[in-house]
């Protein structure tokens, strides 16, 4: 049950060395990242200066990475639940036995259940090809589990853009040609910090800088102009702008009638959609709509870049289909640095149907999505068989599934076998029967794609695995062979065999790339047009049409490929509307603050949570209100306060500040619950309309003092 490991990238390991790595985090910039390492112990990281996106830094997240690898608390045996489900009392146990019991358990519930009596969880705690999204799929497919839709984030606005302009990819770099940049749901300086300084390069020379946002973020606080928008009323501001730019004759009529589809259709509905009639629904004044749009049409060339924020509502998708529509509108695809800067994902040739062997899955398999985990484990999907064993990986559910309440029910069960794989004992891994140890990007080699910039990166390992954790390919490996999968030579492949199959190294956005040379050098760009380009100016969009489709019938479960175990198809309970559209929303008088759940500066989700200096500079779970909110409550600055809705609530500090709307509660997302709860508590698992995607800033909620 061992693999031969990749070579440590040096001769001499008891010297003083560099080694090349790369950030597994979600985030877009995947940062080149050079690892000191003395003898056999990591002293520092820091950022490739030669990366021409990393550009020597790293953000408040990582730029001490080695400390959480030698986290006291770090999980580095495998362990034994000895006390009540949640308790955190756990005694060591060995590799041999942790997968003999494993496989006993799974191989009993596939005897008595049948394989989707098995649920498997991940997501993308760890962004590696060979260790991330799809790592647990083959095995998964292999036992007959149930099919995982894994919709936590750009489900719904890749469906969209997909939708709309295809796999449309710009060189982000090309920012810096933008002279209006329009940043939209999206904190760039917490969320994509090394964006920024090719944004801080246009606007030297003279590109003005728009952000939109509920509240004023980081990012707004350093805008030229900060736009407040009610949350969830994105795709009526962008009908809007649609309405200034058509009825005053800015559009670039040439581009529509050479580039796109279904104009009519859409200028029918933008004329719907007035500057009036958008201030009441998204609380921004008429006239601020009209210069957003003016400007937005008249400024060459204009770019947008884009946020998961948007799509955290039940109209996301139609919002993001109305967002993405807005470039070709003007004509702005035309020119270098112009159109969406976004989903650079799909440039990368990731052989993601072999890496999750969906050759492997029975016909007819479930599909369930993650979203509503509680509600699959607590019965409430009556599913038929029920869900006896679950296993997570790559992801801290507890804090990041909606319906938190549900979700921690359901771990509760004593008649659920459940396996968790981590760095630590997580408030989802206090539950676990089983927890196997992982290791950090410091220990193990992987391959990185990047949602944000088009370089392929090499994650070589600096050091050996600490105590007995395994990478996720191997953890894989052994329980393949206890489960007796031996009989299929893809679980007792290498991590260079692996790696040699993940991408298509023939593609020609690989050309002059090697694996061997990756290696050694640790990055490399793919062959695309660069900055200076502008590869849609003469249209040639990857959609049926070759055209950017304003107007497209089709289904409200669209889920882009990679966020599902499998290719399955699945027909949607509605129909979308053929144009974007925006249809007021009620507000529930009971629980009058809507409530949005941005990312910590310091956290990437929850992962850091439990680190000294970041959970130092979080300062704890708190919620911002207007002043007028707190007033109206007798809440004060500093004080403890709890957030409630039908579905639970949740203790946080008292923050007061008019930079939130009124109606607004600002929550913060990502803190682990320390006995309590947490946002998710309060967030539904109902889903929104396109990409089955999920409804984090969506939640009606009320404040009151603890």
């Amino acid at each position: 049950m061992t693999t031969t490991p990749v070579a440590l990238p040096v001769e001499d390991v008891t010297a003083t060395r560099v080694v090349r790595a790369a950030c597994a985090h979600d985030c877009p910039d995947t940062c080149a990242i050079l690892v000191t390492v003395e003898g056999d112990t990591v002293t520092g990281v820091r950022g490739d200066p030669d990366h021409p996106f990393t550009r020597g830094g790293l953000c408040a997240k990582v730029n001490d990475y080695e400390k959480r690898a030698y986290h006291p608390d770090r999980v580095l045996y495998p362990l034994r639940r000895t006390g009540p489900k949640g308790s955190g009392e756990f005694t060591r146990i060995s590799w041999d036995e942790a997968v003999a019991e494993i496989s006993a358990r799974f191989t009993s519930i596939v005897e008595e259940y049948g394989g989707e009596a098995i649920m498997p969880t991940s997501y993308l705690g760890n962004q590696g090809i060979l260790n991330g999204l799809n790592v647990m799929d083959p095995f998964m497919h292999r036992l007959g589990a149930s099919i995982t839709e894994r919709t936590f984030c750009t489900s719904t606005r890749g469906a969209a853009y997909l939708r709309t302009v295809g796999p449309a990819v710009t060189d982000p770099e090309g920012i810096v040609h933008a002279r209006y940049i329009v940043v939209w749901g999206h904190n760039m300086l917490t969320s994509n910090l090394h964006l920024w300084p090719f944004v801080a390069q246009a606007r030297k020379a003279g590109a003005k800088l728009v952000v939109i946002d509920p509240y004023r973020s980081r990012t707004a606080k350093v805008a030229d102009w900060h736009i407040r928008i009610k949350p969830g009323t994105d795709g009526a501001l962008a009908l809007g702008m649609m309405n200034v730019i058509i009825s005053e004759g800015l559009q670039d009529q040439d581009y529509i009638d050479a580039h796109t589809t279904g104009f009519a259709e859409l200028a029918a509905k933008a004329a719907t959609f007035s500057p009036e009639r958008v201030e009441a629904v998204t609380g921004i004044p008429a006239e601020d709509v009209r210069t957003l749009a003016r400007e937005f049409a008249t400024s060459r060339p204009a770019a947008l870049r884009v946020g998961t924020a948007v799509e955290n509502h039940p109209q996301g998708g139609q919002a993001f289909r109305a967002i993405f529509s807005l470039p070709a509108l003007v004509g702005a695809w035309r020119h270098p640095g112009g159109g969406t800067h976004d989903l650079t994902l799909f440039s990368f040739p990731v052989n993601f149907d072999r890496l999750s062997r969906t050759d492997l899955i029975k016909p007819g398999t479930r599909t369930i999505n993650a979203l509503q985990l509680g509600r699959a484990l607590t019965g409430e999907l009556e599913l038929d068989p029920p869900i006896m064993g679950l296993m997570v990986c790559n992801a801290n559910p507890v804090i990041t599934v909606p319906e938190q309440n549900k979700t921690l029910a359901g771990l509760q069960r004593e008649d659920l076998f459940t396996v968790v794989s981590d760095h630590f004992l997580t408030d989802t891994a206090r539950y676990a029967d089983i927890v196997l140890p992982a290791t950090t990007i410091l220990e193990h080699f992987d391959v990185m794609f990047s949602w944000g910039h088009l370089y392929i990166s090499a994650n070589n390992p600096a050091i050996e695995p600490l105590g007995e954790a395994v990478s996720n390919v191997e953890m894989f490996r052994r329980l393949a062979a206890g489960m007796g999968f031996d009989d299929d030579p893809w679980f007792s492949m290498t991590d260079q065999e692996l790696a040699e199959q993940c991408l298509d190294w023939d593609a020609p956005a690989m050309t002059g790339i090697t694996l061997e040379g990756l290696k050694k050098s640790g990055w490399a760009r793919l062959a695309l047009p660069g900055p200076d380009e502008a590869p849609f100016a003469e249209g040639g969009f990857a959609t049926p049409s070759t055209k950017v489709e304003f107007a497209v019938p089709g289904d409200t479960d669209d889920v882009v490929p990679v966020f599902r175990q499998g290719y399955t198809e699945r027909q949607g309970d509605t129909p979308s509307p053929a144009v974007p559209d925006f249809v007021p929303e009620e507000v529930d008088p009971r629980y009058p603050l809507k409530m949005i759940t941005p990312r910590g500066h310091s956290f990437i989700s929850s992962q850091y949570a439990n680190m000294d200096r970041q959970l130092t500079a979080e300062q704890g779970q708190h919620v911002t209100l207007h002043p007028e909110e707190a007033e109206r409550r007798g809440l004060v600055e500093g004080g403890t306060a709890e957030v409630f809705n039908e579905l639970g609530c949740f203790r946080a500090t008292v923050r007061v500040d008019d930079s939130v709307l009124p109606g607004v509660a600002v929550a913060p997302y990502g803190f682990w619950r320390n006995g309590g709860s947490s946002p998710a508590a309060l967030i539904s698992g109902d889903l929104n309309d396109l990409g089955r995607g999920p409804r984090y800033s969506a939640a009606s909620v009320d404040v009151r003092s603890a």
